[in-house]
């Protein structure tokens, strides 16, 4: 999948995207808003000033993928903690801060993968099984945001967590089950890294 996303003139980015292209995009970003799940004020009576004072949950998540999308954000999983006090403070910041920021990051999150989603719905077919798709700079960084969402949660399936994880990933062989997630890993990787470039002044 060579498609990669180049500048515009004025700002924004665009990038030529296949059927095959569209409908994983789409279908990832799909099974993101459900993952990430509906806000609060979709599930509560619609009250502008009690969703203003709306609190997240104190908890870590339990799934790996929401774990790596919303982690904690006071404790180190890599640094052994000094005392038990020590543990217990970082766990009391981490919950005190992921209960007044977790419904807005993943308000977030979620706009920036429907954004996807309707870009690519809005696309006109550009011949061939194939469309241009142009964004405008915030539409970009909608898409940028989007894109290392994916690649955190695709990654997060597969155990991703260093460079050297790449590098193996790179060689398995094609009757490996998760050859067709590596795929997606390292092509959002190429469109992530290009929109970047446009991105950059």
């Amino acid at each position: 999948m060579p498609g990669h996303f180049e500048p515009l003139p004025g700002g924004g980015a665009a990038v030529a995207l296949d059927d095959v292209e569209i409908s994983i995009i789409r279908s990832l970003a799909v099974q993101l808003l459900e993952l990430i799940g509906p806000g609060p004020a979709e599930d509560a009576e619609a009250d502008p000033l009690a969703e203003l004072f709306a609190e997240g949950p104190s908890e870590p998540p339990s799934d790996p993928v929401l774990k790596r999308l919303f982690p904690d954000a006071y404790c180190d999983p890599e640094q052994t903690p000094g005392s038990t006090q020590d543990a217990a403070e970082q766990r009391a910041y981490s919950a005190e801060f992921r209960r007044y920021t977790e419904n807005d990051l993943r308000a977030g999150k979620r706009e920036n993968a429907l954004a996807v989603i309707h870009s690519l719905n809005e696309l006109a077919p550009a011949g061939e099984g194939g469309a241009v798709l142009e964004l405008s700079p915030q539409q970009a960084r909608r898409w940028l945001g989007a894109l290392n969402d994916l690649r955190l949660a695709i990654g997060s399936r597969l155990e991703i967590t260093d460079e050297d994880d790449t590098d193996d990933l790179y060689r398995l062989p094609e009757q490996d089950p998760r050859k067709p997630m590596v795929m997606a890993y390292l092509w959002l990787g190429g469109l992530q890294e290009t929109l970047v470039s446009t991105l950059m002044p």
